[in-house]
Formats: C-alpha cells, sequence, structure tokens
C-alpha cells in the first residue's frame, strides 16, 4: 500500500466523527465472532485481520474503530478501496467477497448497537465461472490415495479416512472436519453430515469401501467423544483438524503422488466420475453433490464432455476442407 494511501485511510478524508471508544470496538468484534458458528469462525477472523492489515491496524479492533468512526459516504469509500486491493491481488471471487461480507456483518452488527446510522453498500464482485470442474482425474485419486495408505502409521490411516469422505461422498472439506465421532454409525454404515447453509445435519450412506477407512480411523484414534479427525502435531495434538490443515494434507499427499491435488478437486473429480458413472444423470448426482441449484452441475458436465472443445474441432474442421459447400448453401440461379 502507497504511503499517501495509507495515511488517507487512518486519518480519513473529510468525514472522521467522533472516536468510538477501544472498549466499545472491543466489544463489537467480540460480540460479532461469539455469534460466528464454528465452521466459519476461523474465516470471519482471517477476514478481520486481512481488513485490519489493509488499514494499517494492529487489530481487528482498530480497524472497526477507523472504519465505524467515519461518515456514510466515507467508510463507503473506505470499503471500495478494499474491495479494490483484494481484486489487485488475485484472489478468487469466494474469498473477495467472503472478506467484504465479514466487514459488512461487522458494520451491520454496530448498527443494531446503535454505534452507526448507516451500512455499508459494496457490492461483492462477481464471481467467475467454474473453471476446473474435473479435479485430478480418476488416475490422480487413486495416486494420492495410494499416498495415503503407504504410509502404514495413524496418521495414514486418518488421511485415507479424510480422502475417502472427500471423493466416496463428495464432501466438503468443512463437512469433514465437522464431523465427530458420535455422527458416526459404522453398524448401520451411515454418516450426520452438515452440508454448507444447512443448520440440521442429513443422514449419508457410507459405502463399504469408506466405512472400511473409517472403522480402521477409529480403531487407531479409538471411539472417545469428540472431533472426529484430530490433529497430531505437537502444538495442537488432539485437537479438531482445521479445514487448512485438510487442504495441506491432500496438497502434500498430491505432491508426493506427483498429482495437482486440493479438497475441492478431490470432490471435483468424485462428481465428475458420478456423471460419467450414471451416464450424465443430473438429478441423482444433485442428491450425492448435495448441490442445491441443479444448475450448478451443468458446470460439471459440460466440462466432462467438452461441449465447447467438440464444437471447436467442427469449425476447426470447416475451415480446413477443400471440398465445395452443400449446394444449398448458394443461392439459386436466376436467370
Amino acid at each position: 500500500m502507497s504511503t499517501d494511501l495509507t495515511d488517507l485511510i487512518v486519518a480519513g478524508p473529510t468525514g472522521q466523527l467522533d472516536p468510538i471508544p477501544e472498549t466499545i470496538t472491543r466489544e463489537l468484534v467480540a460480540t460479532f465472532l461469539a455469534g460466528c458458528k464454528a465452521s466459519t469462525l476461523a474465516t470471519y477472523r482471517q477476514s478481520l485481520g486481512d481488513f485490519a492489515r489493509f488499514v494499517n491496524a494492529a487489530r481487528a479492533e482498530d480497524a472497526a474503530r477507523i472504519l465505524l468512526g467515519r461518515a456514510h459516504g466515507d467508510a463507503n469509500h473506505l470499503a471500495l478501496l478494499y474491495r479494490a486491493d483484494l481484486v489487485q491481488r488475485d484472489l478468487a471471487a469466494s474469498t473477495v467477497n467472503g472478506r467484504l461480507a465479514a466487514v459488512r456483518s461487522l458494520v451491520k452488527l454496530g448498527r443494531t448497537l446503535g454505534l452507526v446510522s448507516w451500512t455499508l453498500d459494496v457490492a461483492n464482485v462477481k464471481a467467475r465461472a467454474y473453471r476446473d470442474t474435473r479435479g485430478p482425474g480418476r488416475d490422480g485419486v487413486r495416486a494420492v490415495m495410494e499416498s495415503a495408505g503407504s504410509r502404514g502409521d495413524a496418521k495414514g490411516v486418518r488421511d485415507l479416512a479424510i480422502l475417502k469422505l472427500l471423493h466416496d461422498l463428495g464432501l466438503r472439506r468443512a463437512e469433514v472436519v465437522g464431523l465427530d465421532v458420535e455422527h458416526v454409525d459404522l453398524d448401520a454404515r451411515l454418516i450426520l453430515v452438515q452440508g454448507k447453509g444447512q443448520n440440521d445435519r442429513e443422514s449419508c450412506t457410507l459405502p463399504e469401501p469408506t466405512a472400511a477407512a473409517l472403522k480402521a480411523w477409529l480403531d487407531a484414534r479409538g471411539v472417545d467423544p469428540g472431533p472426529l479427525f484430530v490433529n497430531f502435531d505437537r502444538a495442537g495434538k488432539g485437537s479438531r483438524l482445521s479445514g487448512r490443515s485438510v487442504h495441506r494434507i491432500v496438497k502434500r499427499l498430491g505432491q508426493q503422488a506427483g498429482v495437482h491435488a486440493r479438497p475441492h478437486g478431490i470432490r471435483h473429480a468424485a462428481i465428475t466420475e458420478a456423471l460419467d458413472r450414471t451416464g450424465g444423470d443430473v438429478r441423482a448426482v444433485q442428491k450425492f453433490s448435495r448441490h442445491a441449484d441443479v444448475r450448478t452441475l451443468q458446470h460439471y458436465d459440460d466440462a466432462r464432455q467438452d461441449l465447447a472443445g467438440k464444437v471447436a474441432r467442427l469449425v476447426a474442421d470447416a475451415a480446413s476442407e477443400t471440398e465445395k459447400p452443400p449446394a444449398s448453401m448458394f443461392c439459386p440461379n436466376v436467370d
């Protein structure tokens, strides 16, 4: 960030109001984070920390004081500058919009508590269409699983069980790390998954290989109540594995197997495989993937069939043809 921009942000252009006491913004941020779901708490902390970095504040509380101490227009101006910074850093649209949502929600709570009389009007950026919906592919998934299985220790057993849930059930990493031991019923071959944006858990049937991988992990972990997947690292040993940790695990296993892998890529591969195996039955695969909108599956199906590529080949072939076009393409002769 340039020095001029830093001065502008911290000092405020023309709409600086009376400063809000530090104790008030500290309580505001604490109340805001206390109201977050466990699955989104870390993300919101990270988002507020990133905004604090942008406004050159040491803490989220200081950043909140800088933002809420402004008039409506200047606060929106600051938020627009932040959005531009996020976009310039080439972050994914979902990341940009998530961080903007955190800041907007904090201001909304501030308004509810009577600290300001306005809300932020800065809109999200347009989400880009799905790019890579095929993931590492069938062979890539197998290679990553073999990489986990080759360890032969408890960590390898844990990592393989995670991969099986990501792939065999197409779970999101947040859904995986949100599981507790009590949510697994191996006798009935069921798990209870809290889907994206859902308050209640839904029952998912475990295929035999997936149930076997989970049984092996529970044999190694033990069946004491608590998080299903726990950390092995010395600093956080026994604590719930985070989504970020799952990302690192999958990425590392992929590197060992010579495959570009990430948790959502494993899910992409599963959905593409499901479309292949069902002959493109989008409705059935929607039940498997738990997408709210069936149109999302169309992106996967288009990528699976490479429809655009097929049409491109037809067009390219037409440009290379030397024979005459069909007679019907010519206007009839007029004597």
